[in-house]
This record gives structure tokens, sequence and C-alpha cells, in this order.
């Protein structure tokens, strides 16, 4: 069974099918550069130069603060993050997270009494950032450090140590 198509719908269809030819070609790249974006992710794993291993007095915790600025997708975040840097001997250095286990709260170091305290529920933490007392469930989270070059390098996050 043949069937004839006239000339009429033969261009019709033709037109139908190189325009949606060129619809697909012209649409797909444009779905993929808007939609890449939201399916990049990227994880903080870098790492932070501190600086000189010098400029940290030994067994005085050193206050430092940075902030990192990460893109993911659309969404730009900025996250501040606080460390105590505590050097024991020449070489042997521990950097501990500055945000209290228990609500959050930022601790600082309290030099008369030597203890890291959190201001929100009067937790306490010793200079190597366990726990003394108060609400606390665990010791301060902590820094992977090295030492490159002499100068004190600590890769981000911190992880989360147990009692």
């Amino acid at each position: 069974m043949t069937q004839n198509i006239s000339r009429r719908d033969f261009i019709k269809v033709t037109t139908g099918i190189v325009g949606g030819l060129i619809g697909l070609a012209i649409g797909l790249p444009i779905v993929a550069y808007l939609l890449s974006p939201s399916l990049r992710t990227s994880e903080d794993n870098s790492t932070i130069d501190l600086g000189p291993l010098e400029k940290f007095p030994v067994g005085i915790p050193t206050k430092f603060e940075f902030t990192r600025t990460k893109v993911n997708g659309w969404e730009r975040t900025a996250t501040n993050y606080g460390l105590y840097v505590v050097r024991r001997i020449n070489n042997e250095v521990r950097v501990f997270s500055d945000i209290c286990t228990h609500l959050g709260c930022r601790v600082s170091w309290h030099p008369n009494q030597e203890h890291y305290i959190s201001p929100c529920h009067d937790g306490h933490f010793d200079l190597l950032g366990n726990v003394v007392s108060g609400p606390p469930p665990r010791p301060l989270d902590e820094f992977v450090t090295h030492i490159e070059n002499g100068n004190l390098i600590v890769s981000l996050p911190p992880f989360k140590r147990n009692n």
C-alpha cells in the first residue's frame, strides 16, 4: 500500500524535523549551561598557611581568625573560622577550634584560669581542649597540622575528638 504525500505535507514534515534539530542544537547547551552550577559541588578540603612557627609562643594559646568563601552552584557561603594554636615544644603544635562543642558558642582563653571558657553555659576546657567542667559533651575539635618550610599549615575542616 503506497501513500502519496503531497509536496506541501513533505515540506511541513521536513521543516518540523529540521526546526526541531536546530532547537535541540541550540537549547541543550543553554540548558546545560544554566544547570551546571547547581550540579557542581565543592568540598572545603583546603589548607591554610598560618605563617612562621616562630610567631606562636610556646605554652600560650594564640588566637587566629580567617574567613573562607565557598561557591556551591549559585550559593556563595562565607564561613568564619576561629582557632587557637598551642605550641607545646619547638615543633609540636596542636590547633583547636574556638567553637564550644555544647552549643557552638565561641570560647576564649583565660590565662588567669588557664582554661578556654564558653560564655554560653560556663563550659571549661584545658590547654589541650579537653573538657574540665560544664555541659560540653566532648573536647574541642582539632585541626590536622603539619610544618612545611618552617610555616604552620592547617587542614580544613577540623575533626571531632572523642572523650
